[in-house]
């Protein structure tokens, strides 16, 4: 990853970063440690926490601050539980990465009853942003970054939100994965309307939000959904991009001192570019926001 981008803005500031185990989360913790941010790195699998730690220290310095929060983002309690932890033990929080994310081939549910897509890649990073948003705005000047994905194109009829639960989704036939990848474009879209919507409502705070799509990824991604998943995640390996490379629009929203973010803007490649049409709908942007509300526990 070039470095030659390094402007500071992390130095010394708190990073909370989900997803931060493997893939471009990993990828980007290192790197902005070894830029000098103190991380906290919320985490489902404490063994792989710890390794993830480890490799963070090992590329940044010993000296490294690398916190560890336990959550599983499938699971609105175990969120609001790492929340007040992270709120018990760090007075300011400049930076929140939103990172985390899956895709579940047959339609599973959440303890809280909401479909497991959504859950993780929606719902989890609404519900954390907003549980430390209070305690992002008292830094003065912070930033709330979101992982996207051009996936979120894939949603061609916008968020369906008359089946929210995508029982109608995971049954539709159309290909190799069916309405798993409809479901994955659909969060994906969710998490570019999210972060819009957020910094319309950001304006004048001092924080801002920005999401972007970190291309095609080589990574451990959906390797947990069978054996046709693997088979499809291998072939794509050929045309992706490494993790570092992936990481690196992430890092540079991070600590780059002087981009220019109005309303939740979507980046690629370190450039701000137009997503879909669904994506801009400023009134379904605001639904979405009202109905990921009702479906907090």
């Amino acid at each position: 990853m070039e470095r030659i981008d390094a402007n500071g803005f992390v130095r010394g500031k708190y990073v909370i970063m989900t997803g931060a185990t493997s893939g471009i989360g990993l990828a980007a913790a290192k790197e902005l440690a070894f830029r000098g941010a103190n991380l906290g790195i919320v985490a489902r699998n404490e063994a792989k926490a710890k390794e993830a730690a480890a490799r963070i220290k090992a590329a940044a310095g010993s000296s490294a601050t690398v916190d560890i929060f336990m959550a599983d983002m499938a699971s609105q309690q175990s969120i609001r539980k790492a929340a007040a932890d992270i709120l018990e033990r760090w007075p300011q929080i400049h930076i929140l990465v939103n990172n985390a994310g899956a895709m579940f081939i047959e339609r599973r549910l959440t303890a809280d009853d909401i479909e497991m897509t959504w859950a993780v890649n929606h719902l989890a990073p609404f519900l954390l942003t907003n549980l430390l948003l209070d305690r992002l705005k008292e830094c003065g000047r912070g930033r709330i970054i979101t992982t996207a994905s051009h996936g979120h194109r894939m949603a061609g009829k916008g968020i369906r939100f008359d089946d929210l639960g995508a029982e109608k989704l995971y049954r539709f036939p159309g290909n190799v994965l069916g309405g798993a990848n409809l479901r994955y474009g659909e969060t994906k879209l969710a998490n570019i309307m999210f972060t819009n919507e957020l910094g319309r409502k950001l304006e004048g705070t001092g924080l801002t939000a920005a999401c972007f799509d970190p291309g095609l990824v080589s990574t451990n991604f959906n390797q947990d959904n069978g054996r046709l998943a693997r088979m499809t995640m291998a072939v794509m390996k050929w045309f992706s991009r490494s993790p570092e490379k992936g990481a690196e629009t992430l890092v540079w929203l991070a600590d780059e001192e002087k981009i220019t973010v109005s309303d939740g803007s979507y980046f690629k490649d370190r450039q701000s570019v137009k997503p879909s049409g669904h994506a801009l709908d400023q009134d379904a942007a605001g639904r979405l926001w009202e109905i990921s509300e009702k479906q907090l526990r």
